[in-house]
């Protein structure tokens, strides 16, 4: 039994971030099997196709991403494709933790190395055992508010806030991301803006370096291939190694969520 949707890609992350997030991982599909052709107008579309994998003989199953959701695609013995979830006799999804293991693990991983090698600026107890990677602006209510409702858990050691700063809310926000990047202790200018938020923050650079200016546009190239268009924009990696996304401030019973302990 299958439960059949209509292909529609979702815009958490671009196709071109899946696709180079994948590829690293895993082939495309059977190697020596010939495609068919449907997937190409699958493919067309946006699907990017992971790899093949075996739902027994009436069928060929392959599994593949759509935006960054994990999507099955049968293919039936006359060509034609259904795109949706196999459901076994009693209505319970059949592949969705092969989905998890060549799809949205491979995905989470390589997203969550791409979050580690940017440049952040650490909130907190750097050996805290809960990660929290935020795209931040120096001028972002939002972050800001987001920054004070983290509190209980970044001075308890549980939590530690990692913020990749970038520059779109005002005119000045990337001198005042520059001011914090390249302060002797970027952690204690972070500090320093937030305290001071409500009196306009922390001063911003007379001017920008290269250095910070390529971290700026960096982490905004991240944050949109991510498919946050706005601050803040939280990433979180849970117990399976998945990753969770949370598009702006987080709403007040969302909190524990976030934080891990929810």
């Amino acid at each position: 039994m299958f439960s059949r949707s209509m292909f529609q890609p979702r815009s958490g992350m671009s196709f071109g971030m899946a696709a180079a997030l994948l590829s690293a991982v895993t082939g495309v599909y059977a190697q020596g099997a010939a495609q068919p052709q449907v997937l190409k107008a699958l493919e067309a579309q946006g699907l990017t196709v992971v790899e093949e994998f075996d739902v027994g003989s009436e069928l060929r199953a392959f599994a593949g991403v759509a935006g960054d959701q994990p999507i099955a695609v049968y293919v039936t013995s006359d060509g034609s494709a259904v795109v949706g979830t196999r459901l076994d006799a009693s209505g319970a999804p059949m592949d969705s933790a092969t989905l998890q293991e060549l799809v949205a693990k491979p995905m989470s991983d390589k997203t969550w190395a791409a979050l580690e090698n940017a440049t952040w600026v650490l909130d907190g107890d750097a050996d805290a055992p809960r990660v929290i990677y935020t795209f931040s602006d120096a001028n972002c209510p939002f972050c800001h508010r987001f920054w004070e409702a983290a509190r209980p858990w970044v001075d308890s050691g549980k939590v530690q806030l990692r913020h990749l700063f970038v520059g779109v809310i005002k005119a000045d926000s990337p001198a005042k991301a520059a001011a914090i990047l390249e302060a002797d202790d970027p952690s204690a200018a972070l500090l320093e803006n937030e305290k001071n938020f409500a009196r306009g923050g922390i001063k911003p650079a007379s001017s920008i370096s290269s250095r910070a200016q390529r971290i700026l546009d960096e982490n905004q190239q991240l944050m949109q291939t991510m498919g946050f268009r706005g601050t803040p924009g939280i990433v979180v990696r849970e117990g399976d190694g998945l990753i969770r996304k949370f598009n702006g401030m987080p709403r007040p019973e969302q909190m524990a969520e976030v934080m891990g302990e929810g």
